[in-house]
């Protein structure tokens, strides 16, 4: 990698690692407002999507959200030390 595109991934990487995550609570209460449904709503169907994507991922080893993300689970060999 050129010396300048590795400064501007190092920079990107320390932009990343400051910026707040939104919380659970966060979320709900931004798509409730967003969909016009009771904040109380969308904490089940978050739970519910978890819930989905935690099986998903245990049985078929991947789980899509169309257009977001995709989470996959992959094996590697046990590390010695």
């Amino acid at each position: 990698m050129a010396p300048m595109k590795t400064m501007k991934a190092k920079a990107s990487m320390k932009a990343m690692k400051s910026a707040k995550l939104m919380s659970k609570g966060a979320l709900a209460t931004e798509l409730a407002e967003a969909a016009g449904l009771k904040k109380s709503e969308i904490s089940t169907v978050l739970d519910a999507l978890a819930d989905i994507g935690t099986k998903e991922v245990k049985k078929a080893g991947k789980f899509t959200l169309p257009g977001l993300c995709m989470i996959k689970t992959r094996k590697k060999k046990a590390t010695k030390g």
